[in-house]
């Protein structure tokens, strides 16, 4: 079952969080992954919150392989820049199961 990575995250020094971004493509590609989302101007549209300055979010094909990137060595290494640049939130979500097959 796909598993997805969302991460709302509000910029604090965006130096830092720019040496991030840079560095991950060569992070992520590691990874049986997809960045299925990246937005830095998201439109919010119900609650009473402000919106944060970017959402991201990533498929997985497992909750394993989200797990697996999420604690890799290299990964932990640039997210210094990630913490430095930005408060974050992120979240851990369980996709849907398969469709049944009727026949």
């Amino acid at each position: 079952m796909d598993a997805f990575v969302v991460a709302m995250l509000d910029f604090v020094d965006e130096l830092a969080y720019r040496r991030y971004q840079a560095a991950f493509p060569g992070v992520f590609g590691k990874f049986n992954a997809k960045l299925l989302a990246a937005d830095e101007a998201p439109l919010l549209i119900e609650g009473d919150r402000p919106a944060p300055s970017k959402i991201v979010i990533l498929q997985f094909p497992s909750q394993e392989e989200a797990v697996r990137f999420t604690t890799d060595a290299d990964y932990a290494r640039i997210s210094k820049d990630r913490h430095a640049g930005a408060v974050t939130l992120s979240l851990l979500v369980n996709g849907l199961p398969p469709p049944l097959v009727t026949g």
